[in-house]
């Protein structure tokens, strides 16, 4: 049961897109990836194991008549299979290890340009620093939306952790998200920041004023 209620979970992740950065990188990288890329024996199979590809959409794949177009179909299907999906297909590519670090660059090369930028945020380094309070977390919640997931994905949950924390507060999006979050500073303990939450709200494309409004 808990199996194919996280599965339903998985599911509907995949109704989002994915995040706009994890969309823009496989852009950037698509003529290398349908150059280099062979999808056929381990990263079709891994992506149909985690839901993230249904299994016409392999067959799709599969019937296109060479590797390089193969690849291509993949890329684009991949953007619209949820947040879940990039994570996914990074771990797929464990065969193709130097594809996967180009693309681990990339990401780093995004964190290091937002931290650079960190004087427009307003928010003093040593809040950055600190771990927040319960009450803190508790005002986070309240502000986030909709992308609240794709959030606490970014901060290290699994899928199957955001499913306990809907089922365990089935009525109240507040403590779905509260439970979540305080899993995250749980798991982290010291490291769990604010900088941390700020580096994940930008992921999801959410403007850093929220930040500033829970913490001033």
């Amino acid at each position: 049961m808990v199996l194919r209620d996280s599965r339903l979970l998985v599911s509907s992740l995949c109704a989002a897109n994915m995040e706009p950065r994890h969309r823009e990188i496989l852009r950037k990288h698509r003529v290398e990836l349908s150059n280099q890329l062979l999808v056929s024996d381990t990263v079709l199979p891994f992506l149909y194991q985690e839901s993230v590809l249904t299994e016409s959409q392999v067959e799709e794949i599969e019937s296109q008549i060479s590797n390089k177009k193969k690849t291509l179909r993949l890329l684009d299907i991949l953007p619209s299979r949820g947040p879940l999906a990039f994570d996914a297909f990074l771990r797929s590519l464990e065969e193709f290890s130097w594809l996967r670090d180009k693309i681990l660059q990339e990401l780093q090369a995004q964190r290091a340009a937002g931290l650079a930028s960190k004087d427009d945020w307003h928010i003093p380094e040593a809040v950055l620093q600190k771990v927040p309070s319960d009450r803190e977390l508790s005002r986070l919640a309240s502000r986030l939306g909709p992308e609240w997931e794709s959030v606490l994905l970014d901060l290290g949950l699994s899928a199957e952790a955001l499913f306990r924390c809907r089922a365990d507060h089935s009525l109240s999006t507040h403590g779905q998200v509260l439970a979540g979050l305080i899993q995250w500073r749980r798991s982290l303990g010291k490291e769990a920041t604010v900088q941390q939450l700020l580096q994940s709200l930008q992921a999801a494309d959410i403007h850093p004023s929220i930040l500033e409004e829970v913490f001033h």
